[in-house]
């Protein structure tokens, strides 16, 4: 799968049901022909990435605080009710260090992990193997609950620049 954004967002999702302590690696292969020049993960005018992968979660919204509660019902009111409640999101990025993780510059219920960083595989599939399940609980220390889906995205809306992205087979194993 191919996808491209120019001052965009390119993204197409999944839906699916699946427990992870079944499941719990999630392998996908990508490819890139140049990282952003201006994408930063720590702020917003810079959260743009060439390739993304989320896992989205079937988080209970009881289990939030009452304040997060109503800005997630608020921005589920504005925006639609498949705003996700926990997600990890994997990236390709040309600054962070592979293995950095930090919570998205917009929310602290996305937890962004670099699975590649720089230019050196560019032009080149690389296969990136993640446990779900073990960066669920380091990022919200709590086992997961059921992944909801996953998305493919190619972002470049707040950069204003252009990127493009192939996506290879996306899988669950054990």
């Amino acid at each position: 799968l191919r996808a491209e954004a120019n001052a965009s967002m390119a993204s197409l999702v999944h839906p699916l049901k699946l427990d992870t302590a079944a499941f719990p690696l999630l392998e996908w292969s990508w490819k890139l022909p140049r990282v952003l020049r201006n994408a930063d993960l720590r702020t917003r005018q810079g959260d743009d990435f060439p390739a993304r992968v989320y896992v989205l979660f079937d988080y209970d919204i009881r289990k939030l605080p009452l304040a997060t509660r109503t800005r997630i019902r608020l921005a589920r009111a504005l925006y639609g009710a498949d705003i996700p409640l926990a997600a990890l999101c994997y990236v390709w990025d040309g600054k962070a260090p592979k293995g950095t993780s930090a919570w998205s510059a917009y929310t602290d219920r996305v937890r962004v992990i670099v699975a590649e960083s720089g230019s050196a595989n560019l032009d080149r599939w690389v296969t990136v193997r993640r446990n779900v399940r073990e960066d669920f609980r380091a990022a919200f220390g709590e086992d997961p609950p059921p992944v909801s889906g996953v998305v493919i995205a190619t972002d470049t809306d707040n950069t204003g620049e252009s990127a493009g992205a192939f996506y290879g087979d996306i899988r669950f194993a054990q």
